[in-house]
């Protein structure tokens, strides 16, 4: 899979800032880089100027000083006015002062008798050619020096150039390109296409179901999860005073788990961004990047093992993050090297010192799939592992937890929003496991049983979501390509849910790795996947979707609006069809 999106997500309206702002590599940035990568400041100079240099053969332009470089060699260099050999063959004649009588002098040089007038004497012209030169005021003061131009560029006297003009509306023009509106959503794809990892971001207008990218940052590794957060971490330019300006105590970032074992936390109101607001863990501290040999020669080729675990860093891999939004300094993260993390966001890591993460969790045997904090109990999280078990705990007392054997490996779990101890889980099988945390054992030997099993999907059921604004909607998505949508009913009679299909479609964007419900719209929600497309599915669309969940919706207080059309919105194209006449609903 060479080509694919692995993972979404939404940013609600009204976050983003209205004009993002573009990249400034000055020396504050040079010292915070060279800080966060704990290499020299040269180096990080130059690390940065190569990727400057890069964007702009990439057709995106410099900036500062780079730009002031490639300009110049473009400028031709003025005409020296003053020197013959070089003087424009098209320019006027300069007018000369015309000679002026002298007066009569003796052979000592001074005026004869009665020459001297005591009219001229106050002009004291004795001393005339020491006098500095003051220059003439008037309308035509400078017509000494004028001199013919071809164009307005080479003339010196026409500060505004035509070049100064272009580029003046270039700026405008590309100022209202970047404009993100109050009434626009954000979405943020982890993408990965011929092998150059990437943070896409798009700009998703409901009103006029248009999807576009908006601008896109460059990853150094293969994206796994993403998690979006409005704290500024300590290290980000945003979270320092300058001069009038105090700190920012909200913002616009997205966090980024990748195959490295570094977090990166880039901010999504900077364009063409160089490097990360803060990275969490660094690889020679953890020594993931150094291989770990898997056997050679004719010798039967041994597993490999584990890396030493660290209590302050990842060693593997980050496959899931979750940040806490109670505690808005607090994220989690979730492993390969089987472990969970909890990190301060306000604590600066190049601070010196241990400046690691905040605590480490071993409560798994394998890999850590999935984590999510609880948004009813925020000191609470679930995870969900390759050892087949889910665990749910408070954070300040690990050992306490309590869980639950599956029957096959965890792909995504989600808590429910509305019902502080329910949550979900999709498993490997194509099965939906709902779970009530109050009846789970604490040994993971006993017997927990789930509320409810669905058969969800033909293969993996590889990716989860649970809708913030209508209870008992779910959606999931998986490798048989398709996404689907569920509406849970509790029976208060028997005491038991009823789960059904609403709708499914095939939204031609391959295996589904991600589905993620709009945090503004009811029944909007986003997927992606191994053909590295994004697409955004409004089920209002769907008229037996509508029948259904329009009580549900109208009982949380929102309105349904019936759309023409099949609700399906991606990225236009000049080569491709409509994306929404891919698939179509069941």
């Amino acid at each position: 899979m060479s080509s694919l999106i692995s993972s979404v997500s939404w940013v609600r309206r009204g976050v983003a800032t209205h004009h993002p702002e573009k990249y400034v590599l000055d020396e504050g940035e040079l010292e915070r880089v060279s800080k966060l990568q704990r290499i020299e400041l040269e180096d990080a100079r130059k690390e940065l100027e190569r990727a400057h240099k890069a964007a702009a053969q990439m057709g995106r332009g410099a900036e500062g000083d780079e730009a002031d470089d490639l300009h110049d060699e473009d400028e031709g260099e003025w005409v020296d006015e003053d020197s013959d050999a070089d003087a424009d063959p098209n320019a006027m004649d300069q007018d000369e002062p015309m000679d002026q009588d002298e007066p009569a002098v003796a052979a000592d040089g001074t005026p004869q008798e009665g020459e001297k007038d005591d009219d001229l004497a106050k002009y004291n012209l004795d001393d005339y050619d020491e006098d500095d030169v003051v220059p003439a005021m008037g309308p035509f003061s400078n017509i000494k020096g004028l001199t013919y131009y071809r164009n307005n560029d080479e003339d010196p006297y026409i500060t505004l150039k035509e070049e100064d003009l272009l580029k003046g509306m270039q700026e405008d023009d590309e100022r209202e390109e970047l404009e993100i509106l109050p009434t626009d959503n954000l979405l943020v794809a982890a993408k990965t296409e011929d092998e150059i990892s990437q943070l896409e971001i798009y700009v998703y207008d409901e009103s006029e179901e248009n999807l576009y990218v908006h601008h896109d940052l460059m990853l150094p590794s293969f994206p796994l999860c993403l998690e979006w957060l409005d704290f500024p971490p300590v290290t980000s330019p945003s979270a320092r005073a300058s001069g009038s300006n105090p700190a920012k105590q909200f913002g616009n970032y997205i966090a980024v788990g990748t195959m490295e074992p570094e977090i990166e936390i880039w901010s999504l109101d900077i364009i063409e961004a160089m490097y990360p607001d803060m990275v969490l863990g660094r690889p020679d501290e953890t020594a993931a990047h150094v291989p770990v040999p898997a056997g050679t020669g004719k010798k039967k080729r041994k597993k490999a093992k584990h890396r030493a675990a660290s209590a302050a860093h990842h060693v593997d891999a980050v496959l899931a993050l979750s940040w806490n939004r109670t505690h808005r300094n607090l994220l989690a993260s979730a492993s390969a090297d089987r472990t969970v993390k909890l990190w301060d966001l306000s604590r600066d890591p190049t601070a010196g010192g241990e400046q690691g993460a905040l605590r480490s969790f071993d409560v798994h045997k394998d890999k850590v799939q999935a984590v999510q904090w609880n948004a009813h109990e925020p000191t609470v999280l679930l995870t969900g592992s390759y050892d087949r078990t889910v665990r749910t705990f408070d954070s300040r007392a690990p050992d306490a937890g309590v869980g639950a054997t599956l029957g096959s490996d965890v792909e995504a779990l989600r808590w429910d929003p509305f019902e502080a101890h329910g949550f979900y889980v999709s498993l490997e099988n194509g099965i939906i496991l709902n779970f009530d945390a109050r009846t789970l054992p604490s040994n993971l030997s006993s017997p927990s049983p789930a509320r409810f099993t669905l058969s969800a999907h033909d293969g993996a059921a590889s990716a989860l979501d649970v809708n913030p604004h209508v209870r008992g909607v779910l959606a999931t998505g998986g490798t048989d390509k398709i996404v689907k949508v569920w509406n849970i009913n509790e029976d208060q009679d028997l005491g038991k849910r009823q789960v059904s299909a609403v709708t499914s479609r095939d939204l031609g964007v391959g295996k589904i790795f991600s589905v993620a419900w709009s945090p503004d719209d009811p029944l909007t929600l986003a997927a992606a996947g191994s053909k590295a497309k994004l697409q955004v599915w409004d089920i209002g669309a769907n008229a037996g979707a509508r029948k259904v969940l329009g009580p549900k919706v109208a009982e949380a207080g929102r309105t349904l609006r019936a759309k023409e059309g099949g609700g399906v919105v991606g990225v236009a194209s000049d080569d491709e069809e409509s994306s929404g006449e891919e698939g179509g609903d069941e």
